[in-house]
């Protein structure tokens, strides 16, 4: 296992080191402001958008009842995403970024999470039948509706109420997590493009500094 650790921080540095060559575009995801670069979800409708989805004192806040999701208005590929959460009040819960986002279903579309819940930040979940090429299954085995990709590393989270940080690189459908500076995760998907998305599930979450490197 440490083996393949080591190996797969060498390929990441690999790939950080060849995109930096590139000529490189950040933009703000999220402008401080108002969610006019998002579309709203909220399973069955039950509110509006904005009673789940909120920006107060310049951070995004998502209530995490009912279930739910705001996305992207376009879609991305080849690029680094910057994201900083927290748990207020020091309540720590369950939330996710959606990456390489398809079909927007409710209460979850299709794509790759990279999981937030706290004490698993980190993790892969395949969603609505999205896929990786680190998915084993056992042959007999029943799919599990939320297929899970562990993390590689111990849990490099903050403790609730503090701020936390991901930066996730995605390039040619191949996913590469940190948590707070610690590699967590990579994951190979045949979807290369997609919406990027955060979730509404658990408890109120907060984020800050949104940013996309291209």
């Amino acid at each position: 296992m440490k083996k393949i650790f080591l190996s797969l921080t060498a390929l990441a540095l690999a790939f950080m080191g060849s995109s930096s060559l590139q000529a490189q575009k950040t933009e703000k995801l999220f402008n401080g402001k108002d969610l006019s670069n998002w579309n709203l979800v909220v399973d069955k409708n039950e509110v509006p958008g904005e009673k789940v989805f909120s920006v107060k004192e310049g951070l995004i806040r998502i209530e995490g009842q009912p279930f739910g999701y705001m996305y992207t208005k376009e879609e991305y590929d080849n690029y680094k995403l910057h994201v900083e959460w927290r748990w207020p009040e020091g309540k720590a819960s369950n939330s996710g970024i959606f990456l390489l986002v398809g079909n927007k279903t409710m209460p979850f579309p299709t794509c790759i999470e990279c999981q937030l819940h706290a004490g698993d930040a980190g993790d892969f979940v395949l969603i609505n039948g999205s896929d990786l090429k680190e998915y084993f299954q056992r042959r007999g085995e029943t799919r599990p509706n939320f297929p899970v990709v562990k993390r590689y590393a111990e849990s490099s989270e903050n403790p609730a109420g503090e701020w936390n940080e991901a930066n996730i690189f995605v390039r040619d459908g191949v996913i590469t997590v940190y948590i707070n500076g610690v590699l967590q995760n990579i994951g190979t998907s045949l979807v290369k493009k997609g919406n990027i998305a955060l979730q509404s599930e658990g408890g109120p979450i907060e984020f800050r500094n949104i940013t996309l490197t291209r």
